[in-house]
């Protein structure tokens, strides 16, 4: 396949797709409705007019008759007073009109075969519109109906055009809270490792935070040995820690010595 072909197939499959997303089969149903219609028209139309030339043809039918009348009656009157030419003469030209008459018969008679083959192409066009009238209604109610389903369990289920963008809209409120909740753990961990530090606190490194860490736990121990000793009677009861390891003074020094 050429590149020419594949490019001309490409666009005809591309068009299709988008005539087939715009068509409306309401419209298209309709359209071919009203096209019937105008067959039927134009189908009445005709044999309206074969039966205007039939009548036409019976007109002048009518006339020739009455001509071929008249020359009968003329050619009478001309052997009554002994002309024979004048009786000859009116009955060739009645034979003459008589031949007329007899194409206008062939003529009558075949518009009338014409029109009885229109009136029954007219019945049968009828039934068929009128039949394709009643199905075409059938199909346009049942695609209302689905097309009132679709659109009902698209927005029951967020599917549909309108929602999409307030889906979308959700969806980036949603990442854009969570991109901002792990930014401040991320924040929160890098505080507590030191890498980052809080506004006012003294800038520490990481041998000092281990220092500060083993002071803390010193200070602990050492409260904690102080209270078990209190508890099993070996030093007196003490406010805090600090009077514990406070000095004394020289005058209790020299009562208890």
């Amino acid at each position: 396949m050429g590149l020419l072909s594949r490019f001309s197939t490409f666009v005809k499959s591309k068009f299709s797709a988008m005539m087939d997303r715009a068509e409306n089969p309401n419209e298209t149903l309709d359209y071919s409705y009203n096209k019937q219609l105008e067959q039927l028209q134009n189908l009445r139309k005709s044999i309206a007019d074969v039966v205007t030339s039939e009548k036409r043809l019976e007109m002048q039918q009518a006339q020739v008759n009455t001509q071929i009348e008249k020359l009968d009656s003329q050619a009478r009157t001309a052997v009554q007073q002994n002309r024979d030419d004048l009786a000859r003469e009116a009955l060739t030209r009645k034979e003459a009109l008589q031949q007329q008459i007899t194409s206008f018969n062939d003529q009558i008679a075949s518009l009338k075969a014409q029109q009885d083959k229109f009136v029954q192409m007219e019945r049968r066009l009828s039934q068929r519109v009128e039949s394709f009238r009643t199905q075409k209604e059938m199909v346009k109610a049942t695609y209302n109906a689905a097309q009132a389903q679709v659109k009902i369990q698209e927005s029951v289920t967020g599917i549909s055009e309108e929602m999409k963008d307030v889906n979308l809209a959700m969806q980036r409120a949603q990442d854009k809270v969570t991109n901002m909740k792990a930014r401040a753990d991320a924040m929160d961990q890098l505080i507590d490792q030191g890498t980052l530090q809080e506004i006012g606190q003294p800038h520490m490194d990481d041998i000092d935070r281990q220092l500060a860490q083993l002071s803390t736990s010193s200070s602990v121990d050492s409260q904690l040995a102080q209270l078990k000793a209190q508890v099993q009677g070996q030093l007196p009861p003490v406010k805090d820690a600090q009077a514990i390891d406070a000095p004394k003074d020289s005058s209790t020094q020299e009562e208890q010595k």
